[in-house]
């Protein structure tokens, strides 16, 4: 086989610099042949190494009660009781999103959904985190009708209802989307499986869809930032088949039941790359493969493109020796490829073989421990232009229409549009529904159920990483305590620019740092995770947007509540106090055209005691819909739920403080929550708060068809719920 010659040119097209090569010819002690240097390429990439975030992720509490398994696996895994336990995940695909938002955005769901049945779980929910440029923006149109066609494509031809997530729309990101997806799965404790290469002599087996070259560089691509001529790079995006998947879950999940594979992983990022190096370099043993025996799907693929593919819907086993056709009837039942490829050695190595001809021989450990590991400069950038003088903001003189400009911005409004595409529904154990503060299961067999929801305000991030990152987990905390659930942990996706950037490395070390703090604060470890860099074209970066997932517990499914007014009469009373931050607000944004100040405060105190205050109430039964404030403030958390429930309810309401009353309406402040009781039952509620050392105050009343605060907004709430239905159509309508 005739040997291409490695130039400066082609290490850089592989994304290597002059010093990692140098590292791999030392590692090496001889030059590397093109297939080897592709390998070190993905596996010394930003996406599979983590060279410029490992240093600052060690920080993350990764350890707790419940934590069965932490970072490192294809996924988290957290014990619920029973002998249950939830694993979980979120993924990025940005870069393939904006390049083909349709396969880019349904390639990603069936990468997380790999992910967790990998680990023997059958996966139960999605959700996602997406962000979108302007609303004006020409291309806003295109890639959001791409992106959300392709969530529901892949998730509602796998039976995996999406339940929910976030949709926001900003210039910041008119040419880097971010599609962050999240997947949790339920298993036994028994029945869990790990990406290990264990036991000299097993054999390595091959199983689901053919290589093709679909994908080759993905995780490369997904290393680099944008340039203007990056939609070239179609032919990087992975094309999925749901229906490939749907065999292989189900076959993969009773070859589990067979006893006979000892290890497993998804041929995600990096393809047999990853998956082959990964796991042997967890067991510590080497691996011998031979290329001629993966099944392909193209002629004439070169060990090269086999070896980087990422064609979807593959899977690489370990398999106990002399139990192989055991897997292979499964498979072959499913009607899916399955091959022993290779064997587990005790070298230390990855020897591959093609056509005779040893191809590949690297050892493990280097390649898949030694990566280089930055610790890169960081430096807080000038912030200038966001310092802001709160006199210099003028009083809108018509509130109504101010409430109104907010309830309809697409960040803020109905996205029905988006989740009635998504069958939420398949799995019948869906008990909360997509619009409500978080989405509720219920775990079959017990009287448990679990909350799941997605947050992250990247405005706040850019002005302040730390506290934006730390408000995100707040947020999730309360959105969780709204529907009923208590926190337990954690998954993140953290979408920053490029990190060769001193500025941006900031970011990300603040925002890490902010998280870690906020996940000690509230036991929630982290237990997963994906870092995604840069997130930028043309030099110019993405607002920073670590993207939380949290998981909540629910001892008993039936004391579950959502965010909309229930009945004519009942008594709307704040848990929290009033503090009018406007500091990185929508009513700033959208209002004034300013971005600017300091993101709400987070006092951990007041924040927990406003948690149990909430979880009390919703415990003994008298909470009957509960509501946080974040966009929009408190005029506008009122006036979604007076609109999402099946019918739309009125409200009057007396706000008392001596706050300016646009910074009172439109403020964001964070320790805040909107319960409601039927009248017999406000005064616990205010006892319940008060014992917890929680202020409390009833500030109004459910009924009728008009929307009132003071004598500042006074709405026709059928006015209302057509300006908050509308947002989103807006986009297309312009």
């Amino acid at each position: 086989m005739k040997r291409a010659k490695i130039t400066p040119k082609l290490i850089k097209e592989h994304g290597l610099t002059k010093e990692e090569y140098a590292r791999i010819k030392e590692i090496l002690g001889r030059e590397p042949n093109l297939t080897e240097l592709g390998i070190f390429s993905v596996m010394w990439s930003e996406h599979c190494s983590y060279k410029s975030s490992k240093i600052h992720l060690r920080n993350f509490p990764t350890t707790g009660e419940r934590v069965l398994e932490g970072p490192g696996e294809n996924a988290g895994v957290v014990d619920i009781g029973d002998g249950l336990a939830l694993v979980f995940k979120m993924e990025s695909h940005n870069h393939p999103s904006f390049i083909e938002p349709f396969q880019g955005a349904a390639t990603g769901v069936g990468g997380i959904l790999r992910d967790v049945f990998t680990m023997g779980a059958r996966p139960i929910a999605s959700l996602n985190s997406l962000r979108f440029g302007a609303p004006d923006h020409p291309k806003t149109p295109y890639l959001l009708k791409g992106v959300v066609s392709g969530i529901a494509f892949y998730g509602n031809c796998m039976g995996i209802p999406t339940v929910g997530g976030e949709v926001y729309f900003d210039p910041s990101y008119n040419n880097n989307i971010l599609v962050n997806a999240f997947t949790v799965g339920l298993a036994k404790h028994s029945g869990i499986f790990r990406g290990r290469a264990s036991g000299v002599g097993n054999k390595i087996m091959y199983v689901g869809s053919k290589t093709g070259k679909d994908g080759i560089h993905g995780a490369t691509m997904a290393s680099d930032e944008f340039k203007s001529d990056s939609e070239s790079k179609r032919p990087n995006v992975q094309i999925g088949d749901p229906f490939t998947e749907k065999l292989l879950l189900e076959a993969c999940l009773e070859a589990f039941q067979t006893g006979a594979i000892v290890g497993i992983q998804d041929m995600g990022a990096a393809g047999l790359t990853s998956s082959s190096f990964e796991m042997a370099s967890r067991a510590g043993t080497g691996i011998v493969m031979d290329l001629d025996k993966v099944p392909t799907r193209e002629e004439n693929m070169t060990p090269y493109e086999m070896l980087l593919s990422e064609s979807q819907e593959r899977m690489l086993l370990v398999v106990e020796r002399g139990r192989e056709e055991e897997v292979v009837r499964v498979f072959k039942k499913w009607d899916l490829d399955a091959v022993v490829i290779g064997e587990v050695t005790s070298s230390g190595r990855m020897e591959i073989f093609w056509h005779g001809d040893k191809v590949v021989d690297l050892p493990i450990a280097p390649i898949a421990h030694s990566a280089p590991v930055y610790s890169r400069e960081t430096k807080a950038p000038s912030m200038h232009e966001t310092r802001l003088d709160l006199s210099s903001i003028p009083v809108p003189c018509d509130m109504n229409e101010v409430l109104l400009r907010l309830i309809s911005h697409p960040s803020i409004a109905s996205k029905e549009w988006i989740w009635t595409q998504y069958d939420h529904m398949v799995g019948t154990d869906t008990v909360v529904l997509p619009g409500s503060d978080a989405a509720v299961m219920r775990i079959k067999g017990t009287p448990k159920g679990i909350g799941l929801t997605v947050d992250c305000n990247s405005r706040y991030c850019y002005l302040d990483p730390y506290w934006g990152a730390a408000l995100a987990v707040f947020e999730c905390m309360k959105n969780l305590a709204c529907s009923g659930a208590r926190g337990i942990a954690i998954t993140d996706c953290l979408n920053f620019g490029n990190p060769e950037k001193p500025t941006v490395m900031w970011q990300f070390e603040q925002a890490v740092l902010g998280i870690s703090e906020a996940a000690r604060r509230f036991d929630t470890p982290v237990v997963s995770g994906n870092v995604s860099f840069y997130n930028e074209t043309n030099g110019v970066p993405i607002y920073p947007t670590p993207t939380i997932a949290m998981v909540g517990l629910i001892e008993d499914v039936k004391n579950f509540v959502t965010s909309c007014f229930k009945d004519e009469g009942d008594v709307i009373i704040l848990l929290g106090k009033n503090a009018g931050e406007v500091g990185g607000s929508e009513y700033l944004a959208s209002i004034h055209d300013t971005v600017g100040g300091i993101p709400p405060s987070l006092d951990y105190d007041v924040a927990l005691r406003l948690i149990e205050t909430c979880l009390a109430g919703i415990r003994r039964g008298i909470v009957k819909s509960a509501h946080d404030t974040s966009e929009g403030g408190l005029a506008v958390a009122l006036a979604e739920a007076s609109v999402c429930g099946k019918r739309p309810l009125g409200a009057v309401v007396e706000l008392k403080d001596d706050l300016r009353r646009d910074f009172l309406l439109f403020g964001e402040d964070a320790m805040r929550i909107v319960v409601t009781t039927a009248p017999n039952d406000s005064s616990t509620m205010l006892e319940i708060a008060k014992s917890i050392g929680l202020h409390a105050e009833v500030i109004g009343l459910v009924g009728g068809t008009r929307f009132k605060i003071n004598d500042w907004i006074d709405i026709p709430v059928s006015k209302i719920l057509e300006a908050w239905s509308s947002g989103i159509y807006s986009i297309f309508n312009r």
